[in-house]
C-alpha cells in the first residue's frame, strides 16, 4: 500500500510541476526515484533503466493531458512542434539505447551534471529574452496571440532540427522529456513567447515519450506492476498543472525548483564518486 500511495503521489507531483513550467516531469521523477531506490527497501527494483522507462511511460500521459489543455487555450505551435519531432524521434531512440550502458553510479553522475546545466538554463530570464528578441518579419514568420498580445517569431528548420536531436537523445537517455532544454532554447533562439514555448514543449514531450517509452519497452525496462499507479498520478497532475499555469506564472515554483535541482545535482554527483 505504501508503494502504491507513493507512486501516485510522485506521479502527480512530477507531472504537476513539469506541466506548469513545461519540463515534462522527469526532472522531478528521476532524482526522486533514485533517492527511493537507495534509501527505501521496497523500491530496490528501481534501477536507472527501470526508472527512465517508467518516467517515459508516465510522461506520455502527462504530455497528453497537458497538450489537450494547452490546445484549448491555443498555446501550442503545432508547426514548430512537428519540426522538433522530426529531429527528436531518432535522437530519442539513440538515447534509449545509450541508457543501457550505464550503471547506477555512472547514471547518477551524468544526471547530476545535466541537472547543473539545467539549473543555469532555468536562471535565464525568459521574459527578458522575449522582450529583447529582434524579429525580422518574413513570409515564414509565425504569429501568435497570447493574452491579447500579438507575437511574431521565426523558426528556421535546420537549427530547430539539430536542437531537437539533442532534446530527443536526452529524453531517451535520462527520461526527462527534454522540456528543460527546449523551453529556454525556443525563447532564446527563436523568440517564441513563454506561454507558447511551454505549451509546444508539452506537445513535443507527448510524442517523444511515446517513441522513447516504446524503445524502453522493447528493451524490457518497464516494471509493469507499478506503472499504472504512476500513470494515474501523472495524468491528474498534468491536467491540474496546465490549468493552473493559466492563472499562475510559476515564478515562486520555478525558484523552488531551481534550488531543489541544484541540491539534488550536488547530492547525486557526490554520492556517485564517494
Amino acid at each position: 500500500m505504501v508503494v502504491i500511495l507513493l507512486a501516485v503521489f510522485i506521479g502527480f507531483l512530477a507531472a504537476f510541476v513539469g506541466s506548469l513550467v513545461g519540463l515534462g516531469g522527469g526532472i522531478v521523477f528521476v532524482p526522486t526515484m533514485l533517492f527511493l531506490h537507495e534509501y527505501v527497501p521496497v523500491f530496490s527494483w528501481a534501477t536507472p533503466q527501470t526508472i527512465v522507462g517508467i518516467s517515459l511511460v508516465t510522461m506520455i500521459f502527462t504530455g497528453m493531458s497537458s497538450t489537450l489543455a494547452y490546445l484549448k487555450m491555443k498555446r501550442v505551435d503545432v508547426k514548430t512542434g512537428l519540426i522538433f519531432l522530426i529531429g527528436s524521434i531518432p535522437g530519442s531512440i539513440f538515447g534509449s539505447w545509450l541508457n543501457t550502458k550505464f550503471n547506477v553510479e555512472q547514471f547518477s553522475l551524468y544526471f547530476g551534471l545535466l541537472m547543473v546545466v539545467i539549473f543555469f538554463l532555468m536562471m535565464i530570464d525568459r521574459n527578458k529574452l522575449k522582450r529583447n528578441k529582434d524579429i525580422k518579419v518574413t513570409k515564414q514568420t509565425r504569429t501568435f496571440e497570447v493574452d491579447g498580445e500579438v507575437h511574431h517569431y521565426n523558426v528556421p528548420f535546420i537549427p530547430a532540427f539539430l536542437l531537437a536531436m539533442i532534446v530527443g537523445m536526452l529524453s531517451g537517455l535520462f527520461g526527462i522529456g527534454g522540456g528543460t532544454i527546449s523551453v529556454p532554447a525556443m525563447i532564446l533562439l527563436f523568440g517564441i513567447p513563454v506561454q507558447v514555448a511551454i505549451g509546444t514543449s508539452m506537445f513535443i514531450i507527448f510524442f517523444i515519450s511515446i517513441v522513447s517509452a516504446s524503445t524502453h519497452i522493447a528493451l524490457g525496462h518497464i516494471a509493469w506492476a507499478y506503472v499504472a499507479f504512476f500513470v494515474i498520478g501523472s495524468y491528474i497532475g498534468g491536467t491540474v498543472g496546465a490549468k493552473t499555469s493559466a492563472r499562475f506564472k510559476g515564478k515562486t515554483l520555478e525558484w523552488f525548483l531551481r534550488i531543489v535541482i541544484l541540491i539534488a545535482a550536488i547530492r547525486l554527483m557526490f554520492e556517485s564518486i564517494s
